[in-house]
């Protein structure tokens, strides 16, 4: 008898020793970064944690003013949602870029190898040829930084970047918006700019406005390869972008690359989410599938786990995060946060095991985090954490980008 309770307690011991290792064995990225989007605009830099928790964090001046866009329905300045898009800022190469709304910059900082949460400014800013700057993309691989800005000139630029800083800016490829600066919005505004799984293509999600039958599109540039230069080539965009709108789209937003696919998935609030099939040749852009979310607010932004393959997508005036598939936008799950007070979420980021979603608020709720455990698999996201931004950011903060 004893010796059958030796062994039960020995396989106990072995099956919790298991589930320990299980969990140490989740993957987390280094660090998260949001910009505050205040008047002195500011990155905010939080640690995480070998559980994927956050921790306490640095808050460094980005050298340039941040700006909200107006809400089209109130007339009054933009909040949540400041900046009418996702990627305000973006890791690469051991850097971090930040747009400046308020000052049509773009700001390049360094990131410690010792601490990811400190930063330092490299350079100062660079100016936009446009105004209202508001989302931002960057290549490694080709050594390019790239902006779409949303304001009265509106379009998107791109530039070389080296350790000592981001070159000059390239000619504005325009952008006919027929806006203000600073925009009214959410509709008929730049998106989001984002590269191709392989570094080769630039694309930008552009909104339309269904109101005034006025139609989105995806734009897409060309990288390319020039002369070498010290023994590497030199890459350059391409002067002139493809639009194209795919049919039943109009709203395109938050968008991401599915891997190994010539697919992108597009969130776009006129209807929900969409998968769009690129012909890697021409750039032309059809959907291959899509999804209605029947209660929607506005299906915004979105976000690829590589630990599940499915999609994250928030809506800023709903407290949830749906789960959907990234080979048809089929709704998996619906992650039901509302219990914790926010009043919507925004941008959002994956990051090995985990995915980290922004509330800023509303001016009288607090800005937050929410960390999901993703480790369960597809269907099984789990709440962990919801870490408060207390003074260092609120309502006008914007984007994620995270150090995996």
């Amino acid at each position: 008898m004893k010796s059958t309770i030796a062994l039960l307690a020995l396989a106990q011991g072995i099956a919790g020793h298991v589930v320990r290792q299980a969990e140490d064995c989740k993957t987390t990225g280094k660090a998260v970064y949001l910009i505050t989007n205040d008047e002195a605009n500011a990155i905010v830099a939080m640690p995480i944690k070998s559980d994927g928790t956050l921790g306490a964090g640095t808050v460094t001046p980005a050298g340039g003013k941040g700006s909200s866009s107006i809400d089209g329905m109130t007339n009054q300045p933009a909040g949540p949602d400041a900046l009418l898009s996702q990627s305000a800022l973006t890791v690469a190469g051991g850097y971090v870029f930040a747009v400046n709304p308020g000052s049509n910059s773009l700001s390049m900082l360094s990131i410690s190898n010792r601490d990811p949460t400190k930063l330092t400014l490299v350079g100062k800013p660079a100016p936009i040829p446009g105004e209202f700057p508001n989302t931002v993309a960057a290549s490694a691989k080709n050594k390019l930084v790239c902006v779409g800005a949303s304001g009265s000139t509106a379009g998107i630029t791109c530039a070389p970047f080296t350790r000592k800083g981001v070159g000059a800016m390239d000619t504005l490829r325009s952008i006919d918006l027929g806006q203000s600066t600073p925009p009214v919005g959410p509709t008929n505004t730049v998106s989001q700019a984002f590269f191709s799984e392989d570094e080769s293509t630039l694309f930008t999600t552009v909104k339309g406005d269904p109101a005034v039958n006025k139609t989105g599109f995806l734009s897409s540039l060309a990288i390319q390869q020039g002369p070498s230069c010290g023994g590497s080539s030199v890459a350059s965009v391409s002067p002139k972008d493809a639009r194209f709108s795919p049919n039943g789209t109009a709203v395109l937003f938050g968008s991401q690359i599915i891997p190994g696919t010539n697919n992108i998935f597009a969130t776009d609030a006129s209807f929900g989410a969409a998968i769009l099939s690129v012909d890697a040749k021409t750039g032309q852009a059809s959907v291959a599938a899509k999804q209605v979310v029947a209660d929607q607010k506005a299906t915004c932004w979105s976000a690829f786990s590589k630990s599940t393959g499915s999609v994250y997508v928030t809506d800023v005036a709903i407290p949830r995060v749906l789960e959907m598939s990234a080979k048809d936008a089929s709704i998996i799950s619906t992650i039901d946060l509302s219990a914790a007070g926010d009043p919507g979420f925004i941008d959002l980021k994956a990051s090995g095991d985990f995915l980290y979603v922004l509330s800023p608020g509303n001016g009288t709720s607090t800005a937050t985090i929410n960390v999901l455990d993703l480790s369960g698999g597809q269907g099984k996201a789990k709440s962990i954490q919801r870490f408060e931004l207390g003074m260092q950011a609120g309502k006008s903060a914007q984007g994620i980008a995270i150090l995996d």
